[in-house]
């Protein structure tokens, strides 16, 4: 093979690369995008249309201390009743000063296949505060 053709087949290889590495880039989703977490989202209609990827990132953004988010299975989704050991694995970080202002932030990483988030405050699931995701 010629030099003109060693760098063709190098230039491919490298675009080939490339592409390969922008396309499985994971994505960061916010939840109910400037809306966030709580009562005002459809959260159906808000994931209607994306499409989730394994490694995304979805993060939860609620006012602190009103709202939280679990990581359920697919009958406490159904039941809107989370286990104890989720609801104790959900610990928020809150990215502002304690006060009035102070907003909670979640993070999960998607997983393959079908994920479950919930609302585990007592009427909160009930009330439209769940999530169901599905990670190819």
């Amino acid at each position: 093979m010629g030099k003109r053709g060693s760098c063709s087949a190098l230039l491919l290889v490298l675009a080939l690369g490339f592409t390969l590495l922008v396309c499985s880039a994971a994505e960061t989703y916010v939840v109910g995008d400037s809306k966030g977490w709580g009562f005002s989202v459809s959260y159906d209609s808000w994931s209607a249309g994306k499409t989730f990827a394994v490694g995304d990132t979805l993060v939860f953004n609620s006012p602190a201390g009103v709202h939280n988010v679990v990581a359920v299975n697919a009958s406490e989704y159904r039941s809107c009743k989370a286990s104890t050991t989720a609801a104790a694995d959900a610990a928020p970080s809150t990215a502002a000063a304690a006060d009035a202002t102070a907003i909670s932030t979640t993070r999960f990483e998607l997983k393959r296949g079908v994920n479950y988030f919930i609302s585990d405050v007592p009427g909160h699931c009930a009330a439209g505060m769940k999530l169901r995701v599905v990670a190819n």
